[in-house]
């Protein structure tokens, strides 16, 4: 081993599919890195469009795939998860794909706004509106709601979230709602979520209570989430588990559930190392 580029030739499949060396420079998808690096400087990030759209295909390819092996009579929707970036040029190639759109703070409405008044997003699109609900944030939500978005879906993290929306909701139609189930983190995980959600037991006295009378409402989501995103492990599909036995729980006393939405996302690739799947 005289070079680094034995070092790396030897230690991992390279070149690939995304990284190719030609006249002992650098490309990425026929990208000239080392151009990009005279022009710019290091360190440098950048963000190749072209992949934001096929991994919403292959996503959308894999469920149908499942949903064709198993008989399944529902369908699979996608949403962009908007903190994941705010880059315009990143929501724009997203929503080239007829995508959806997951919220996580007050800003983002605003993000939601300006789309809409670019004709980017229409007000028949899903909204999930996920997260800590501040004031600043609940106020927006609503007035989504009452300005005719009408599958804005706040979901509840907390019991006390719902007495803002009873309070401030004027829109003509019913207003969808969502729940997040709180998990059980492992127990290594450095930053500890079960707190954020409602607790299991919590959920049918949750919709009894607030939802099931107001003519207003309609509970439609179950939002799954745990913070290591979706991982072939034990805990993972031990908490899903538990997750679908509380919705069959909850849908048979609420026929308008109809919904899961699966936070956390699908991992992704941060080396070459071989052993990504």
């Amino acid at each position: 081993m005289d070079t680094y580029q034995d070092l790396i030739t030897q230690t991992f499949d390279f070149p690939n599919a995304d990284f190719q060396v030609r006249d002992n420079e650098l490309f990425f998808h026929d990208i000239d890195l080392m151009a990009l690096v005279e022009k710019y400087g290091t360190p440098l990030k950048l963000t190749y469009l072209p992949k934001i759209s096929s991994q919403i295909q292959r996503a959308r390819q894999w469920f149908a795939e499942g949903i064709a092996k198993t008989g399944y009579t529902g369908q699979y929707s996608y949403a962009y998860c908007t903190k994941s970036s705010h880059f315009r040029f990143i929501l724009d190639a997203a929503l080239k794909n007829n995508v959806h759109l997951e919220t996580s703070s007050w800003f983002d409405i605003s993000i939601i706004r300006s789309l809409y008044g670019q004709g980017k997003f229409d007000q028949d699109k899903y909204i999930i509106c996920n997260g800590f609900k501040t004031e600043d944030y609940k106020r927006d939500i609503t007035a989504l709601l009452n300005d005719g978005f009408v599958n804005c879906l706040p979901i509840l993290d907390s019991p006390g979230e719902i007495d803002y929306y009873l309070g401030h909701v004027e829109a003509d139609k019913k207003v969808k709602l969502g729940l997040r189930l709180a998990s059980d983190e492992e127990p290594r995980f450095q930053f500890y979520t079960s707190r954020l959600g409602i607790r299991y037991a919590d959920a049918v006295p949750l919709y009894e209570q607030h939802i099931k009378e107001d003519p207003r409402f309609e509970l439609t989501m179950l939002h799954y989430f745990i913070s290591s995103g979706i991982k072939d492990t034990s805990y993972y599909w031990t908490e899903l588990s538990r997750f679908i036995h509380k919705y069959c729980e909850l849908r048979k006393i609420c026929p308008t559930l109809t919904t899961i939405d699966i936070g956390g996302g699908l991992p992704i690739q941060t080396s070459i190392q071989l052993e990504f799947d």
